[in-house]
């Protein structure tokens, strides 16, 4: 009956799936509660003014607390907290394990000894010692060698709007990311890699800037040479590949008939690290040759296509910022997320511990706010996904089933995005909220099998991952569905599962068409975003290669990659959206119209000779029966 149904392109609008919405918005005014309660319980100023070790906030007067000795003092002019032993971190319970007090300023310079600590709490009136010593009892009293700071005293700054003493020293940092980082069990390999880092932050913000700049030139070569681009892609990609193996190879040589043998460490690392590289690299080389050699011939299907994308974004060039505004709202909302979460983590009442300092903690059923924190993070940031997908199917929608293009409106996206908020966002809320419910098991499988690592038998461990992945691909399958379905709701305004339901029927008819078109554009558009990372690492190696006798550069050059696949993905990401929504477009435009009088396709010229191409390829198959006729069956 489904596939019966009569598509009317953008004929009607009207609302759809309002209970969803509803429940949308009551899951919001809850984090929105958990965040006005964080701030009315003190957690904000907890949070942003910090507070000393005894329950007092710095830098205003404090309320005493029952059996806590130092609690209740007036700080007003000590608004900085300073722990003891900053570096002493306890990562079990995650947090600095070391006695915080309240000061008047940070050590700007290194103490060594009782004797600076006191001579500096003399000159600058801040007292890095214990409410309860005085200056001049620094050097004296006994008790100074528990209540006051472990010396040297490290140069400390204080962090920006959050009012805490931290220390400016890197090995400091070094011992933070070691407590961090468990599998590192040579901490000098550890301390060597973050001054790599530090040392190449210039060359490593500048790759990132080359990455997006690439991205941003290879849509605008997608929008005007859509014709040739897939050759230039495949000649691009093999001449990459094979340039940035042989640079590697090339670089390995070089060093190894260079070294001697007093070379450093650090030499000796970059030697190996670049033997890694260039076996790797002629790895992937070989295994992108032999997929690009077995795909060769359904490279022509895919032309036609990527050429109505391009004039779609000819059309609509608002579409190539998608990434810019999703990633900001994204930001903004995890911002927010991150803020409201750490509100969490300081509010309570104060309760005293073993050790006689005071914690805040949370009783009774507000304890567990944070698991529904948690799943907002998950749901609304899928909503705010899902809102990109349903405003660039409704932008493309509306070009694909817009005869004249000169009636297009002025702004297509923002059009999109009026329809979207009037009529659809319960559906994006429902789809939304059907991913999240496939995400969150995976995330606490994912951290089951964390927490189990190397305890948990052979078993276990092989059903956990099988579940994992079980999840991971439903999750895909998913969202692949529900962005159709948000295609099938800009065109008809059904509801969610009406249209997943019409989607999913339009798809299964075309089976052949999905795997023979969507496949093969998703595979050009992954050598895009391979030839922007090996474009962005290539210029890594080379800058970075000047610096390979002070500095081991194989985390900045990972960082890069990192960096530049993200980019590419999220600006490729919606051109793939885009060829999406056009094929099931052009699903629906060939199954129920013919070209007949008052049945006339809605399609680009292009896309009807690719139409009468694979039609004439059919015949021609059906007679012959040759291996290209059955290469073009499909279609």
């Amino acid at each position: 009956k489904s596939s019966k149904r009569e598509w009317k392109p953008l004929e009607d609008h009207s609302c759809t799936d309002v209970p969803w919405l509803l429940l949308f918005i009551l899951f919001c005014i809850g984090m929105g509660f958990i965040c006005g309660f964080s701030i009315a319980t003190g957690a904000a100023a907890r949070l942003l003014s910090g507070y000393d070790s005894y329950g007092n906030i710095c830098g205003q007067k404090n309320v005493k607390v029952e059996g806590i000795v130092n609690s209740g003092l007036d700080l007003t002019h000590k608004k900085y907290v300073f722990f003891l032993d900053p570096c002493n971190i306890d990562l079990v319970h995650q947090k600095i394990k070391s006695i915080a007090l309240c000061v008047s300023a940070c050590p700007r310079t290194e103490l060594k000894t009782l004797a600076d600590v006191q001579k500096f709490a003399e000159t600058n009136g801040s007292t890095l010692c214990s409410y309860e010593l005085q200056p001049t009892e620094y050097t004296t009293d006994p008790r100074a060698a528990k209540l006051c700071p472990k010396y040297p005293v490290p140069e400390s700054a204080p962090i920006p709007f959050f009012h805490r003493c931290a220390p400016v020293n890197i090995s400091c940092y070094a011992k933070f990311a070691e407590a961090l980082i468990t599998f590192v069990s040579d901490s000098s390999v550890l301390h060597r890699l973050i001054s790599g880092v530090m040392t190449s932050k210039e060359i490593i913000m500048g790759l990132c800037l080359l990455s997006l700049v690439l991205s941003m030139i290879l849509m605008v070569i997608i929008r005007y040479i859509s014709r040739v681009l897939v050759w230039i892609l495949t000649i691009l990609v093999i001449l990459g590949s094979l340039g940035g193996t042989g640079v590697l190879w090339w670089l390995y040589a070089k060093q190894r008939l260079s070294a001697s043998a007093f070379e450093t460490q650090i030499a000796k690392d970059n030697l190996q690290a670049l033997l890694i590289y260039a076996i790797a690299a002629t790895v992937f080389t070989v295994i992108l040759f032999l997929i690009m050699l077995i795909m060769r011939k359904r490279v022509a299907l895919t032309i036609a296509l990527f050429h109505v994308a391009g004039k779609v974004f000819i059309h609509l060039p608002l579409l190539v910022f998608q990434p810019f505004w999703t990633f900001f709202v994204l930001i903004i909302f995890w911002t927010y997320w991150i803020a409201v979460l750490l509100f969490l983590g300081t509010t309570g009442s104060p309760v005293p511990n073993e050790e006689g300092f005071v914690e805040f903690q949370m009783a009774g059923p507000l304890k567990y706010m944070w698991w529904y924190h948690v799943v907002g993070l998950i749901w609304i940031s899928e909503f705010i996904l899902a809102c990109q997908q349903m405003t660039v199917a409704g932008a493309v929608v509306t070009y694909y089933f817009t005869r004249e293009k000169r009636n297009l409106p002025f702004t297509p996206i923002l059009a999109s995005v009026n329809r979207l908020v009037c009529y659809h966002l319960g559906t994006v809320a429902k789809g939304s909220f059907i991913i999240t419910l496939v995400k969150i098991p995976r995330m606490i499988l994912m951290y089951i099998h964390t927490q189990l690592k190397g305890k948990e038998n052979a078993c276990a461990r092989c059903m956990l991952k099988a579940c994992i992945c079980c999840l991971w691909c439903l999750e895909k399958c998913l969202t692949y569905l529900n962005q159709n379905a948000y295609t099938a709701t800009a065109i008809n305004s059904t509801n969610f599962c009406t249209s997943a339901k019409d989607a999913f029927v339009i798809l299964v008819e075309n089976a052949l068409r999905v795997a023979a078109i969507n496949t093969v554009g998703d595979f050009m558009l992954f050598l895009g975003k391979v030839l922007i990372v090996c474009s962005t690492g290539l210029a890594g190696i080379m800058l970075l290669n000047y610096q390979r006798d002070y500095t081991i550069w194989v985390l900045p050059l990972i960082i890069v990659c990192l960096f530049a696949f993200l980019v590419a993905h999220c600006f490729l990401s919606i051109y793939e959206m885009v060829v999406d929504v056009l094929f099931l477009c052009f699903a629906i435009d060939t199954k129920y119209n013919d070209g007949s009088p008052g049945r006339e396709f809605y399609m680009d010229k292009v896309l009807m000779e690719f139409v009468e191409n694979s039609r004439k390829s059919m015949k021609e198959a059906g007679r012959g029966g040759g291996a290209e006729g059955r290469e073009l069956k499909p279609m």
